[in-house]
């Protein structure tokens, strides 16, 4: 038995070879017959379509039965296809062909200038040829994406297949409405604009922006910043610049969630959107320690008065690198403010316009050594409790040396300035602010002070020297109001909505109480 199971090596056998069955070669006869029959074929292309016609019923009429008939459209529809596919797929290869040889870049070089274009450009140029379409799916060329529109026709999908193609390489993303191109910085115009704006302004059509079957709606929601939390935060982990624009949907959760995800961020503009300014700046404060310039417009002028003490101090600490700072349209208090300004050691440029309560007690003793010394541009425009004789201090202390880096103030006020030594007064032509001094002996500021017609307006070309002696009664008026304890805490004239106190007496935080603090009582603020 053991010897029938075990068979010696010399005969086990071995597997038969069986000759492989040649696989068919293509029959030159037969591709030369096919080659010709399509020549003839496509020579039929010059011949008059009536012609064609006709015989192509005449072949119909001589099938015996409607099968053979219905055989033979479907086979004519067919070969039109597969001809009609067949010239498109050479066309292309003959263009592609074209420009690798006439187009002078080689791909690298190629890449390079096409990450130079704006986005919409670039997908302009992916459209022309296969050649450039390769180029344009590098990532590099995906690092800057601009999706900002002045109608709504930008939705999630789009803005996720962008983020998507950037992936690691994505540097800056700019999304949402827009009145007009993008204002230089230091522009002064408000750029809250609402969708219902863009409608009015253009052929859009209300019905683009709801979902439809089959069809994405043209709205970004408040998951558009998703992208930068997938993929494990790739690609919002070396993302350098976001700049939201008037995305009605975004909230304070979608907002922080995308916050969350980018520890590199730099540059953060932020302009109507429906968010919260403590929220906001918390969650800055939280996880964008490098950040070097925050911009944040209110979408609703004068109503969000969120931010606290404690928040301005943890940003201060936690952001140390901010060189930009502009907080527009909120309600901010100068106690507050003089935290920022002074805490951010690196800070060159402020803009606080449109803001509500500001008086600019918040200006004093800045601009020597301590905190603002290197202010470069400040711009207080618009701001309805600023105060005649907070801007005649500030540029009293301009001319005593401080502030001297400064080349842009503006304390231009559609309303004029809160008078001095009147608690429903305006300013609109002021004798103690020495602005034709200034600008005599700090010629390389730019300052501008413009005014309503109704006043006074200042014009400084026409000061006389008059004027110019009355200016002597500034420091008289500065010690005498000071003297008597008010601490020039006046109010706006009531023709305002809003709140007709500049906030200042009564807005402090309840339980942190700040003062007009020293020096080291604000170093020991921020511990």
């Amino acid at each position: 038995m053991d010897t029938l199971l075990h068979t010696p090596t010399s005969m086990a056998k071995r597997p038969c070879s069986f000759p492989s069955s040649p696989s068919p070669s293509p029959n030159p006869n037969m591709n030369n017959q096919l080659d010709n029959l399509l020549r003839t074929f496509l020579n039929l292309a010059d011949s008059p379509s009536l012609s064609i016609d006709h015989s192509f019923e005449h072949l119909l009429e001589s099938s015996p039965c409607d099968a053979d008939k219905s055989l033979l459209i479907d086979r004519a529809l067919k070969l039109g296809s597969l001809l009609l596919e067949a010239g498109k797929r050479s066309a292309r290869k003959r263009s592609s062909v074209h420009n690798s040889l006439t187009w002078a870049l080689p791909p690298d070089l190629t890449i390079k200038v096409l990450s130079m274009l704006d986005t919409q450009s670039l997908c302009y140029a992916a459209a022309t040829c296969s050649m450039f379409y390769k180029c344009a799916m590098d990532p590099l060329c995906y690092a800057n994406i601009d999706l900002t529109t002045v109608v709504p026709k930008v939705n999630n999908a789009v803005v996720s297949t962008m983020i998507q193609r950037a992936g690691k390489a994505l540097l800056s993303l700019k999304l949402g409405i827009v009145p007009g191109p993008i204002m230089s910085r230091g522009s002064c115009q408000p750029m809250v604009y609402g969708i219902q704006n863009a409608v009015e302004v253009s052929n859009f059509s209300w019905n683009d922006k709801k979902t439809r079957q089959g069809k994405e709606s043209s709205i970004l929601s408040r998951s558009c910043l998703n992208p930068l939390s997938g993929d494990s935060g790739a690609a919002g982990a070396v993302l350098r610049g976001l700049h939201l624009y008037n995305i009605e949907r975004i909230d304070n959760t979608s907002l922080c969630g995308a916050l969350s995800a980018c520890p590199s961020l730099l540059d953060l503009e932020i302009i109507g959107l429906h968010v919260e300014l403590r929220q906001t700046l918390v969650s800055v404060s939280m996880n964008c320690p490098l950040i070097e310039r925050l911009f944040f417009e209110s979408s609703k002028t004068g109503r969000d008065d969120s931010l606290k003490s404690p928040t301005c101090v943890e940003l201060v600490n936690n952001c140390p690198n901010l060189t930009s700072l502009a907080l527009r349209g909120f309600k901010l208090y100068d106690y507050k403010l003089r935290i920022l300004v002074k805490g951010f050691r690196k800070l060159k440029y402020v803009d606080f316009s449109t803001s509500y309560s500001i008086t600019g007690s918040f200006l004093r003793n800045l601009g020597g050594n301590i905190g603002g010394s290197l202010l470069e541009v400040m711009i207080l425009r618009d701001c309805i409790h600023l105060k005649e004789l907070e801007v005649a201090r500030l540029l009293t202390s301009v001319l005593a040396g401080d502030f001297k880096y400064l080349q842009h103030l503006d304390i231009s006020n559609r309303e004029g300035l809160a008078a001095a030594g009147d608690s429903y007064g305006r300013c609109y032509s002021s004798s103690i602010i020495p602005m034709k001094q200034v600008l005599e002996e700090r010629p390389e500021i730019c300052l501008l002070a413009e005014f309503p017609s109704e006043g006074s307006f200042i014009d400084i070309s026409q000061m006389t020297d008059s004027d110019l002696n009355s200016e002597v009664s500034l420091s008289s008026l500065l010690s005498s109001i000071a003297s008597d304890g008010s601490s020039f805490m006046y109010t706006s004239e009531s023709n305002y909505s809003s709140d007709q106190t500049s906030g200042n007496e009564e807005g402090r935080d309840s339980g942190y109480v700040v003062c007009e603090e020293s020096s080291d009582e604000y170093d020991y603020l921020l511990g």
